[in-house]
């Protein structure tokens, strides 16, 4: 299979180098078709991508893509946010676990996030009213509420998951979130053997950072699930253990959501494991469980061994060691 890399800016080409000796010790025969986005590609061209890549990306279907960085308060705009919006990639998937040899809170988290990814405030559609009043505008529609937990639904059926929680806010907002908690109860009524409840935003931060356990699938409107994406991932070490889905009808973009870390860049210390658990998703998704299982396993040792393990989890490894520790643990498994 042929499928888009996009290393990104920063850390990316590192960690998306690691991916590829990573691909090729697993012999999955990828095809890697490699394209330049973000920050630093805009600052050399002007173009926010290379020429070709939008049309690769619709052609394989398929993406894996590294950090790109949106600089604050200038007219660039996120690249994740325009990619979502040309794919229309309505879906983002988040699972968040606990990973042995990385150090938190809690040892025993498993749970997934289902972000809706197409509409929210997220759409995009603010204005000035004068130079001291901004309005957003936040669009919540019954077909993308219903679509967005049809998916969360479909994926706990599945993956052998018990339950589905709507998050919301329908209690202020009445209108909006009021009818992302209907749509919500709706689907659920075609699920009888999956449990559903509801929880309320602010509750649901407090009651994940006391005992995630309770949780199980977690399905919100895109700004609350952005939110509560990150917020997971702090439970299990951070986003450079957060590897996501962005999901449409034809296309998916799997990618590591964390930033592009220029303040590491090119000291050949950066963390790939979230790009490396992105591409665990995606080897999933296109029938080589095998080979996903196989890198999970080699992923636990290497961050397991502090020789191997980067600096950033309490090891005094480099990238390049940590990759190498993860291809000994695959060829073990072989």
């Amino acid at each position: 299979m042929e499928a888009v890399l996009i290393p990104g800016d920063g850390i990316g080409r590192e960690i998306a180098a690691s991916v590829v000796r990573v691909s090729e010790a697993l012999e999955t025969g990828i095809v890697w078709k490699p394209y330049q986005a973000g920050a630093a590609y805009y600052e050399k061209t002007g173009a926010l991508f290379e020429e070709g890549m939008l049309e690769a990306i619709q052609s394989t279907g398929t993406a894996l893509k590294g950090p790109t960085a949106t600089p604050i308060g200038t007219g660039f705009r996120s690249i994740n946010v325009q990619l979502r919006q040309m794919f229309h990639t309505y879906a983002n998937l988040r699972p968040v676990h606990s990973i042995p040899g990385v150090k938190t809170r809690f040892d025993n988290v498993d749970l997934v996030i289902v972000r809706e990814n197409s509409e929210d405030l997220y759409k995009g559609l603010e204005y000035r009213v004068d130079e001291n009043t901004a309005h957003g505008i936040k669009l919540i529609t019954r077909p993308a509420s219903e679509r967005i937990v049809r998916f969360a639904f479909d994926y706990a059926r599945r993956n052998g998951r018990h339950k589905v929680t709507a998050v919301h806010k329908a209690n202020i907002m009445k209108e909006t979130d009021g009818l992302f908690l209907e749509a919500a109860k709706t689907v659920a009524g075609e699920y009888p053997d999956i449990r559903f409840d509801s929880v309320i935003i602010d509750a649901l931060c407090m009651k994940l950072v006391t005992d995630p356990t309770q949780f199980d699938v977690l399905v919100a409107p895109n700004l609350y699930g952005d939110i509560i994406s990150d917020l997971c991932a702090g439970l299990v070490g951070g986003l450079g253990f957060a590897p996501s889905a962005n999901i449409g009808k034809d296309t998916v973009i799997y990618e590591a959501v964390h930033g592009s870390a220029p303040d590491i860049a090119g000291k050949g210390i950066a963390n790939p494991t979230a790009l490396l658990m992105a591409f665990e998703m995606l080897l999933r998704d296109h029938g080589m469980k095998e080979k996903a299982d196989c890198l999970q396993t080699a992923l636990k040792k290497a961050l397991a061994d502090t020789q191997a393990a980067t600096p950033d989890v309490g090891g005094t490894g480099t990238t390049s060691a940590f990759t190498d520790a993860v291809i000994d643990g695959i060829l073990e498994n072989k």
